[in-house]
């Protein structure tokens, strides 16, 4: 068990993380608004440098497919990411490590199954 004032002194040093990692965020924003470039000019608001004002609606219109495929590959990718990290420390980890990666991998497989079975996968309806 830790005593008191080691799991004081504990939760002190996260707290001080926490408050220095934010304080640091707000003094980048600080500093970026002092620093940055300001420019005032009757074109700054002018939709495009030309001048010239657009005659119909520019907006595209993406389907939402676009965007679950995306998130899929950047969630399917950042998962590899960890089973790279764990092909590398296979040794270290044993056979305790290899069960938790195949249990890794398997949830990938039954999420891609899963997504496949709702065809979330299928770009044409």
């Amino acid at each position: 068990m830790l005593s008191n004032t080691k799991l004081f002194t504990e939760y002190l040093s996260f707290f001080v993380f926490v408050m220095f990692s934010l304080g640091f965020c707000l003094f980048m924003l600080f500093l970026s608004w002092v620093l940055g470039g300001k420019s005032f000019s009757r074109y700054k608001d002018t939709p495009f440098e030309s001048g010239i004002v657009p005659v119909d609606n520019i907006s595209l219109n993406f389907s939402v497919k676009f965007y679950l495929i995306a998130m899929f590959f950047v969630i399917f990718d950042v998962e590899a990411l960890y089973l790279y990290v764990w092909s590398i420390s296979i040794y270290e980890l044993g056979w305790i490590g290899f069960s938790e990666a195949f249990l890794f991998g398997t949830s990938l497989l039954l999420g891609l199954f899963y997504l496949i079975r709702i065809k979330a996968l299928n770009w044409a309806s």
